[in-house]
């Protein structure tokens, strides 16, 4: 099958691009990438490769070696351009998050949005993580002129997270950690029709994520065609119940 990934120019998070390409790939799908314009390079934040504090609060080993091998990929510099792909051609569309600023062109992308609700129309398969989420938030339904999300339940990046991230490292990054003003949390909740019974924060957590072999920390919500999930965390377990909603999907 093949599954859409748009991508930023630059700063998308490392794990949630990396892990859930390597497990597509690895069953044998196809994980097509777009960015704004055809034929551009992606490139993830570098923070999450080297460390983001003191080296410290990147990206795992096993995800950051599967970012390298991404790159070397024919795919990953063969880019298709959010105007002008064609969703019908796709089985799947992933939406993977990053909070830096050079996140900003593909979340707040009206091109790239439009895009997205078009999608969602074909009721196939979609997964967000994290700051991705926003992006299903702001993307309209024709029919109805309301969020796509407006009825679905959904997580994405829980405000506590958000906060301490940005608390802890302000000192030193400043709002490296607040892509908007506004917490990802409060728009998406703000996207819902009913947010205390729709959005789903998951457990606490701050640090442990989960693994390639162990999803005790990791949390995601399925509702229909739909997956979200949190942060880096949770992009095994993401990962694997996607390709799960992909091959159980019928075309």
């Amino acid at each position: 099958m093949r599954v859409l990934m748009p991508v930023p120019d630059h700063d998308f998070d490392v794990t949630e691009v990396a892990v859930p390409w390597r497990i597509l790939t690895d069953a044998g799908h196809e994980v097509v990438f777009a960015t704004e314009r055809a034929g551009t390079v992606p490139a993830a934040d570098p923070r999450l490769l080297t460390g983001v504090v003191f080296g410290r609060l990147g990206a795992e080993a096993e995800p950051r070696a599967f970012y390298q091998q991404l790159t070397g990929t024919p795919e990953f510099s063969a880019t298709a351009s959010w105007s002008e792909v064609d969703v019908d051609d796709f089985d799947g569309l992933l939406l993977p998050g990053g909070h830096a600023s050079g996140m900003r062109q593909y979340l707040g992308s009206e091109t790239l949005q439009r895009q997205v609700a078009r999608f969602w129309t074909l009721d196939r398969p979609v997964g967000a993580i994290c700051h991705g989420v926003l992006v299903l938030a702001r993307s309209e339904d024709p029919a109805t002129g309301r969020s796509v999300l407006a009825q679905r339940r959904t997580t994405c990046l829980p405000k506590y997270m958000e906060r301490i991230a940005y608390f802890s490292t302000a000192w030193r990054l400043g709002r490296y950690y607040r892509t908007y003003p506004a917490y990802v949390e409060d728009e998406v909740r703000a996207a819902l029709d009913n947010p205390d019974t729709q959005f789903q924060r998951g457990p606490l957590e701050l640090t442990r994520r989960g693994t390639a072999t162990d999803d005790t920390r990791a949390f995601v919500v399925e509702d229909r065609n739909y997956l979200s999930a949190r942060w880096p965390g949770d992009a095994y377990l993401f990962g694997r119940r996607y390709l799960a909603l992909l091959e159980g999907a019928e075309r």
